[in-house]
């Protein structure tokens, strides 16, 4: 299976990536994963390959992910891109130029796309995109801005044969990359299992436990009684006013850099947790507007089999278990894998209605929130001490899958708001 997977990493990129070596953990969600990016990048569809890569760097560039951004910068010049694209988003073609503000509100501030945005873009006198192209920039755009969080979140870097790229580097606080452990260098910090890089303390092992316990207790809970409807909702409300008072310690504002910031506008504008400033957005609710009942069809009908493609990857994510908890096998982690789920599409003012966001609390501590908050929301921000801090007794595939359940949950949020307002466009 593996081997497979390496095979057709290789002939899709031409070389095997870290992204790839990161994810083979999880052959399952791998093989899905290449197999949705070979279709949105080589695949007959609406856009010209040249196009599907510049999207791909313009995404990446709005997280500062210079990983991403070459790797794109030379699968452009690579399908005869025009290089002189790459000085800058203003020497792309002008329908190019015109996507910059969707690419920077789905990055940061997904809530306030309206249907005016799409309709900008669909009804300009020149340089108007139709509908079947929107839907594959879009799906481009949330692919690429999800996997800068995975590409932080695990600390990815580049290839040994890249700028940056390294055989050996002493870990460091910012810089530290699981691909070093899965390529058999293990560090001086990597020597013992424990993924903190020292011997299993009893405090950590005790975390697992509680955890565990706490699942326990939340299951009984669930058995005997069910929250009413009001109180559910107040729940939902709490837990995303609470969310926005998670931030991360390591708070400084990091100045993107030119080689990066040339390819999008704007680049003072980033994430904003959606009540500051006294404005309120509407929670979304899943049941006027789901994936599986609206954005699925939506996605399929304008970019065939591309629905298909991404509600396989979602399940996968979501579903994808092996019933271990560190040391402990047998466990049934749906509580657990939901909570986080759940979690993110709250940040995201997506509500539920038959969860019970008081589990949250219960589930996920601070400095997990931390890390989840940081790699979904501003990814470039995540360092190696934040990825330590969590889950310290788990292995680093547990937090591998972890990164996995962020980057979709990310993804699908984004593609609910885009594609809510690209349906009010059209009704």
């Amino acid at each position: 299976m593996m081997h497979t997977l390496f095979a057709d990493s290789f002939a899709t990129l031409g070389r095997l990536d870290n992204v790839t070596l990161v994810m083979v953990f999880h052959p399952q969600y791998l093989e899905s994963f290449l197999k949705t990016q070979h279709y949105l990048l080589q695949m007959d569809g609406p856009l010209p390959l040249h196009y599907r890569h510049y999207i791909g760097i313009m995404a990446a560039a709005r997280h500062q992910c210079s990983y991403l951004v070459n790797l794109h910068v030379n699968g452009f010049l690579h399908v005869g891109g025009d290089p002189k694209w790459l000085n800058g988003l203003e020497n792309a073609p002008q329908k190019l130029q015109n996507l910059g503000e969707l690419n920077k509100m789905l990055a940061h501030r997904p809530w306030l796309i309206t249907k005016e945005h799409i309709e900008q873009l669909l009804k300009t006198e020149e340089n108007s995109w139709s509908l079947a192209e929107l839907i594959h920039a879009v799906v481009l755009l949330t692919q690429y801005h999800s996997l800068a969080s995975f590409t932080f979140g695990c600390g990815i870097s580049p290839e040994i044969d890249c700028e940056g790229g390294h055989t050996f580097r002493p870990p460091s606080v910012s810089n530290y990359c699981i691909c070093d452990i899965t390529n058999g260098y293990h560090g001086v910090d990597e020597i013992h299992a424990s993924p903190t890089g020292s011997i299993p303390s009893t405090e950590s092992v005790c975390e697992v436990e509680a955890l565990m316990e706490k699942m326990k207790q939340l299951q009984e809970c669930r058995d005997e009684e069910e929250a009413s409807q009001e109180e559910m909702a107040t729940r939902f409300e709490r837990e995303k006013r609470e969310s926005m008072f998670v931030c991360s310690s390591e708070d400084e504002e990091s100045a993107p850099t030119r080689d990066v910031s040339r390819h999008f506008e704007d680049t003072s504008y980033g994430y904003k947790d959606f009540s500051r400033h006294g404005m309120h957005v509407p929670t979304f609710r899943v049941q006027d507007y789901s994936w599986e009942d609206h954005g699925y069809s939506l996605v399929n009908r304008l970019y065939p089999d591309v629905g298909q493609l991404l509600d396989e990857k979602f399940h996968i994510a979501y579903n994808l278990t092996y019933n271990t908890m560190a040391m402990h096998k047998d466990v049934d982690t749906s509580m657990l894998r939901r909570a986080i789920w759940n979690y993110i599409h709250c940040m995201f003012g997506i509500r539920y209605d038959d969860y019970d966001y008081g589990e949250i609390n219960q589930l996920l501590d601070r400095s997990f929130k931390v890390y989840i908050k940081t790699v979904v929301c501003t990814p470039e921000k995540t360092t190696k001490r934040m990825y330590d801090s969590f889950w310290r007794q788990f292995e680093h595939s547990e937090k591998v899958h972890v990164n996995l359940l962020l980057v979709e949950a990310r993804m699908q949020a984004e593609l609910l708001y885009a594609l809510r307002a690209i349906t009010r466009y059209m009704t």
